[in-house]
């Protein structure tokens, strides 16, 4: 009995295994046909690609370095003119006096007789001080000089009686001595007497407050009513000679030496402010003077310019771009920057004749805007690529294209962006 139930055992766990082995081949079957499909599919994809890539291999595999052509480009002409030297700092206009009013005596504020922002002109009454106080003190000095003066006189008819008495022997000698000395005591107290009245009465003018320069008044700062003195740290009103105006900027120190010598020459350097944009010139001037040392900082000198700013259009502290000329290029080979292109050679520039790009070297002598001034093997009228040269070699071949209708670039995107444009246009259009 017992080895029955043992062999039952023995039976029911064989048809456990057998259906897990079952269950194993059935996963194994399942995934193999997975696979296989999974591999079909790989096949027809491969295949459409390789159909595709058939059917386009007559044409150049896309995208603009991928082509077999000439490269498409755009260039200006080299033209031959005169070429200003200029040097482009920026700066702030300062007026060329500025002077804060001061009360030069203590007292109270009586009258006002500017507007603020109007132009005044030197010595005009500005403020009026309560002259009361030093109208008693010019009084006053005046009585002790009229009573010292006739002190004097009294003392000055002693003397000359004393004079003749000694004369005829009446009177003893030292007592003439004695009113010698009086009198000349009293001719000094004279002199300090009226020394006296004239401060008394300088004093006195000075409370008619006036302008010590010309120029245009800035914001009071007292008010009718106000106790006001000398020692004020804001004063009364503050003055700026706007006529002319000053603007004071820094150029490297390499160009010191040819400011100095125009200078010198007594001849003239001419220098334009400009606004923050660049787009318009506020005024016209010329360098009056240098610093007396350069930063050793920055490697810069300050130069402080002047202009007639008669129209008032420049104020004090205004931020402005500066341009100034140290000299004129004659007759010299101009390119556009963009141009211009650095690498091993050094500096060059693409020339493009018939199709065929020609590298040629140049040396960098001067740059205003958008144009260069060079020195090479360069002849005006001659093509100069200025968009595309990353892409071209010396010897290869290219394309001048023209910026389509509309593609003019931005304010400070310059010709770069027209050349990027249509070299982008012409690509494209291979493509297609």
């Amino acid at each position: 009995m017992k080895n029955k139930d043992s062999r039952g055992r023995l039976s029911a766990g064989a048809a456990r295994t057998w259906v897990l082995v079952a269950l194993a081949v059935v996963a194994l079957a399942l995934a193999g046909w997975w696979w296989t499909g999974r591999s079909a599919a790989d096949g027809r994809d491969a295949a459409a690609s390789a159909a595709s890539g058939a059917a386009g291999a007559g044409r150049p595999a896309g995208g603009r370095f991928g082509r077999s052509g000439p490269q498409p480009v755009s260039a200006a002409r080299v033209q031959q003119r005169d070429m200003p030297v200029v040097v482009d700092a920026i700066g702030s206009i300062a007026a060329a006096n500025t002077a804060v009013v001061r009360a030069k005596v203590s007292g109270e504020l009586k009258a006002i007789y500017f507007k603020e922002g109007q132009a005044v002109k030197a010595g005009q009454v500005l403020a009026l001080i309560d002259p009361r106080p030093l109208e008693i003190a010019r009084d006053q000095a005046q009585a002790t000089l009229a009573r010292d003066q006739a002190q004097l006189e009294n003392a000055r008819a002693d003397l000359a009686r004393y004079k003749d008495l000694v004369a005829k022997e009446a009177a003893p000698r030292q007592q003439l001595d004695t009113q010698q000395a009086l009198v000349r005591q009293l001719e000094a107290t004279l002199l300090s007497d009226q020394a006296s009245v004239a401060n008394a009465k300088l004093q006195l003018s000075y409370t008619q407050v006036t302008a010590p320069i010309a120029g245009q008044v800035g914001l009071k700062q007292a008010d009718l009513g106000n106790n006001v003195g000398p020692n004020d740290a804001n004063g009364l009103l503050t003055i700026a000679q706007m006529q002319p105006a000053a603007v004071v900027f820094a150029v490297p120190d390499a160009r010191l030496a040819r400011i100095r010598e125009q200078l010198s020459g007594k001849q003239a350097l001419p220098v334009q402010a400009w606004d923050r944009e660049r787009r318009v010139k506020l005024a016209e001037g010329r360098v009056a003077s240098t610093d007396n040392a350069i930063d050793a900082t920055t490697g810069t000198i300050k130069v402080k310019a002047l202009f007639d700013n008669q129209d008032g259009s420049l104020f004090p502290n205004q931020f402005v771009n500066v341009r100034l000329q140290l000299d004129v290029l004659k007759d010299a080979l101009v390119v556009p920057a963009a141009a211009v292109q650095r690498g091993a050679p050094g500096s060059f520039v693409y020339v493009i004749a018939d199709g065929t790009v020609t590298l040629r070297k140049v040396q960098l002598l001067a740059t205003d805007g958008d144009w260069t001034a060079v020195q090479g093997a360069l002849k005006p009228g001659e093509q100069v690529v200025t968009d595309g040269a990353d892409r071209l070699r010396d010897g290869g071949k290219a394309e001048v294209i023209t910026a389509p209708a509309g593609g003019a670039s931005a304010p400070g995107g310059r010709g770069r962006n027209r050349g990027a444009a249509a070299a982008s246009a012409a690509s494209a259009a291979s493509d297609r």
